[in-house]
Formats: structure tokens, sequence, C-alpha cells
């Protein structure tokens, strides 16, 4: 081990986002066999926050493997193709539980490039603060109409249109028809 290893943390996240995929578990299976909140699990597969050893090892034991497993890191998949099955894939939902987005993009992108499938009920909002500077979204409605606020403007989008727009600001994209609206977002960061 030389001094540039010390100045990381073992990303954990990506080994773990791989093997929950690998034995088909939801963030809510793996929350539950592990007693780790469904939260934690997503901001430590997305890197966002660097688990205790306690949290590592309760994942291990839930997932079957040894805590090293966690701790050296994902391994590529030997067969060329990462597959990840539909209800394996992770997802959060609007705090008004209207809104969902399934996070199609792979771990390792996250904080650069993101992508999601949204869906949003009639009356559902996805809201969000700010982004760092430079952030933009780029939003592709496959069904329904979906509305976006992106600080002082407003844009409806239809089905096969696209918006795109700033997002180092407070944003929202809300459905105010009466039907169900799904749409692709891509987050792209500086």
């Amino acid at each position: 081990m030389n001094d540039t290893d010390l100045a990381q943390p073992p990303q954990v996240g990506e080994a773990l986002a791989q093997l929950r995929a690998q034995r088909q578990l939801t963030l809510d299976e793996l929350s539950r066999r592990a007693g780790v909140s469904k939260s934690m699990l997503s901001q430590i597969e997305r890197g966002q926050a660097n688990p205790t050893v306690a949290v590592v090892w309760r994942l291990a034991q839930a997932l079957g493997v040894e805590l090293s497993t966690l701790l050296e890191g994902a391994k590529p998949n030997e067969r060329g193709i990462e597959h990840v099955a539909a209800h394996a894939t992770p997802g959060l939902n609007s705090p008004d539980g209207l809104a969902q987005l399934r996070i199609l993009g792979p771990i390792e992108l996250a904080g650069q490039f993101e992508w999601y499938e949204l869906t949003v009920q009639p009356g559902g909002v996805l809201a969000s603060q700010a982004h760092e500077p430079g952030s933009r979204e780029h939003l592709s409605v496959l069904e329904g109409e979906l509305r976006v606020t992106a600080g002082e403007h407003r844009q409806t989008v239809a089905v096969g249109e696209t918006a795109r727009y700033a997002v180092d600001q407070a944003h929202a994209i809300a459905n105010t028809s009466p039907a169900p609206a799904v749409a692709l977002l891509v987050v792209m960061h500086p």
C-alpha cells in the first residue's frame, strides 16, 4: 500500500451496487436484511457516504460475502455485459410520493452524468434545490405532459419533446395534467 492508497477510503459503493444487482435485491430488501436504512444504502452506492466498519460488516453478512469483498471494490463483469433486472433497479420517491425516479445510470458515473426514468402522477412534483454551478438537466417526455420550472422560467413539455435547462438554481418538474407522465431525465454535472 502506498501513500496514494491512504488518501481515499475504500470505494464500497460500486461493489455494493454490483453485489446487490447480482443477487437481484432491491434497496428495500437489502435494507431489511442488513438493518441499514434505504437512504443510507442509496448514498453509499452513489458514493455520497462512506459507511462505518460496522455498517460494511452488516452489509457483507446480508449479502453473504466476506468483509474484504466490499472493501476491495467492484470487479469487472467477466461476461462483458452487466445486466440489471428491472426489480433490482434502485429508485427514489419524491416527498409527496407522486414522483418516482428509477436510477438507470451506473453508480460509478453518479455526480458526473446520471440518467433516470421519471414517472409523475397527476398533481405530483419533483422539486430540487440548486446543483453545483454549470449543471444541466435534459428532460424528454415519453408519455403525458410535464411542466418544468427552472428559476423564474417555465416550460410545458409534451410527448416527444425535450427541455434542456440550467439546474444551478432551484428547479421542479410537475405533472399538472390528469394523466400520469413518464420521461427520461439526464443530469450533467460540470
